[in-house]
């Protein structure tokens, strides 16, 4: 009788594992850090460093899907290499490892590019979750960041800095409902009475502000906002 194989890995690459480069100043931290990963069989630590610039100069190296960084690191931080390594690999997936449970570390990380925050000290109950949610794409915050971020957004509303039921102009609206809805450009323009030049100028408006990339995440909002059924 011939022994079952395992499943593949899932990773970024069918069945290669998702690549990770694990910078954090403290040799014991990235020890254990590393444990919680290379137990998975779709995470792999392919890369440790030092510091934040030694983390950039493996990135330029090694060929990795995932860093994962510690905010507080010297000769350059977890902030600051997160975003020369956004710079440096636009598709490489960020996450923020840090023992600070704080609001500031937290905002500052999502303007550097990361895509999740993780607390030190439930790394082993959240960080491959937090990996995989990374490669999905789809961000990852502890309870407490949550709390945080609608905090924040209330009170950007209630300062006047953030009308959530304005984000969109009313013919903005009406050009997504329509580009959601599966019509071209010209359908669109036809059936607004506004040229093709004008739709398409509205759509790149509309990508811009809601920070989007394509046809499908504009549907996938327009479901969200009532625009469209789903």
């Amino acid at each position: 009788m011939t022994d079952t194989p395992p499943p593949p890995a899932t990773g970024t690459a069918g069945s290669r594992p998702i690549r990770i480069l694990l910078a954090d100043d403290h040799a014991l931290v990235r020890r254990g850090v590393r444990l919680i990963l290379d137990q998975e069989p779709d995470l792999q630590v392919v890369a440790e460093a030092g510091d934040g610039a030694e983390a950039i100069e493996l990135a330029r190296t090694h060929d990795i899907d995932l860093a994962v960084l510690d905010i507080a690191m010297p000769r350059l931080t977890g902030l600051q290499s997160a975003r020369e390594l956004t710079a440096l690999k636009p598709g490489l997936r960020i996450l923020m490892l840090t023992m600070h449970d704080n609001e500031q570390y937290f905002f500052q990380a999502l303007k550097a590019g990361a895509g999740g925050y993780v607390l030190k000290s439930v790394a082993d109950q959240d960080l491959v979750a937090a990996c995989r949610a990374a490669m999905r794409n789809e961000p990852f915050l502890y309870p407490g960041a949550v709390t945080a971020l609608i905090r924040h957004y209330l009170d950007r509303v209630r300062h006047g800095e953030e009308n959530p039921d304005q984000i969109l102009t009313p013919r903005e609206e009406e050009v997504l409902k329509l580009v959601a809805e599966g019509h071209s450009s010209q359908q669109i323009a036809d059936l607004l009475f506004i040229s093709v030049k004008t739709v398409q100028r509205h759509r790149a408006n509309l990508l811009h502000k809601l920070g989007l990339r394509d046809r499908l995440e504009l549907t996938r909002y327009a479901i969200r906002a009532g625009l469209i059924e789903p």
